[in-house]
């Protein structure tokens, strides 16, 4: 347990820091390259960036704990703004990293694709597409708002954190939601294999076009597009085969109307581990950030010689 605990706290402080350096340099990168007219894959990045952060920091049990100590609400308030707001940045990670999957096809698709006339629309309209996502997902998980109350010793009550519980009763409505939000994840999660699939088929057929070229090049490059394509395509594998995993956990637990601790521990990591992953592999594949960290560790090296050759004139005139 403890062992779990320690790394449940690690993964989310590795996962906060890296999203909030991949939020602020895209936010510093659209604001001083593309003031006028920012890329749909920055916006993307932001989006998701920020929606891991919100996400990442809710889950975080030492501030749910000091929320509930702090703020002078009933418990059953908190349980319900805090699980609420949790399923929905998860709602929006599945969302936004299928968004990103579609920009990442449209912005690769040949122009003979029919795809392609998109491009340009997609730059115009992109804040209403972030405004239609956002809409979609604080309304189909209203229905936690309703089901989630504080932890009690009542048995129709299904455990799913420290201070709080969603009601087990279920009803038409309840039936409706559930499936509602089901076939809403379900349909993302189609569209990002579809959009993989593509992407997939073009790496192959642009590799083979390419072949020859490479074979008589000494240094053979990678194009920046296929470089986002292959990172945008490990990062959907990664978050469908956990997404797989947190449904097949949640639906045990589900069934036997009881949460175990230990498995309570493990589903955490599960659910927080694209959003720790993802911006890691964005932060390892682009070569604007790699450049930059590659220009800070050069500086803190060349200052570290500067100093300690100042200290060892210091020490050799005292």
């Amino acid at each position: 347990m403890l062992i779990l605990k320690n790394m449940y706290f690690f993964q989310i402080g590795i996962g906060i820091i890296a999203n909030a350096f991949l939020l602020v340099f895209h936010v510093y990168a659209s604001a001083q390259v593309h003031r006028f007219s920012p890329r749909p894959t920055d916006m993307t990045t932001c989006n998701l960036a920020f929606v891991h952060i919100v996400m990442l920091f809710t889950s975080l049990d030492i501030i749910s704990a000091e929320m509930f100590k702090l703020l002078d609400f009933p418990n059953g308030l908190k349980c319900k703004l805090l699980f609420y707001l949790s399923r929905v940045m998860r709602s929006l990670s599945i969302s936004t990293t299928c968004l990103l999957s579609i920009v990442q096809v449209i912005t690769i698709s040949p122009s003979s694709f029919c795809l392609s006339r998109f491009k340009c629309k997609l730059k115009k309209h992109i804040a209403i597409v972030f405004f239609c996502i956002w809409s979609l997902n604080l309304s189909s998980n209203s229905n936690m708002i309703i089901h989630t109350v504080a932890h009690s010793n009542r048995t129709s009550l299904l455990t799913v954190s420290k201070y709080c519980s969603v009601s087990s009763v279920y009803s038409v409505i309840t039936t409706l939601c559930f499936m509602l939000a089901l076939s809403q994840n379900v349909f993302f999660v189609g569209i990002m294999l579809f959009s993989s699939m593509y992407m997939v088929i073009f790496l192959c057929s642009h590799q083979r076009k390419s072949a020859y070229l490479h074979s008589i090049s000494t240094f053979p490059r990678i194009s920046p597009a296929k470089r986002a394509t292959r990172t945008v395509l490990v990062l959907v594998s990664f978050f469908v085969i956990m997404y797989c995993v947190d449904i097949i956990m949640s639906s045990f637990s589900t069934l036997s109307l009881k949460y175990e601790p230990i498995v309570l521990d493990i589903q955490k990591i599960v659910v927080n581990a694209y959003a720790t992953v993802s911006p890691l592999v964005l932060i390892s594949s682009d070569k604007r950030i790699i450049g930059i960290l590659q220009y800070t560790i050069d500086m803190i090296a060349i200052l570290r010689c500067i100093i300690s050759e100042s200290l060892q004139k210091c020490w050799i005139l005292s």
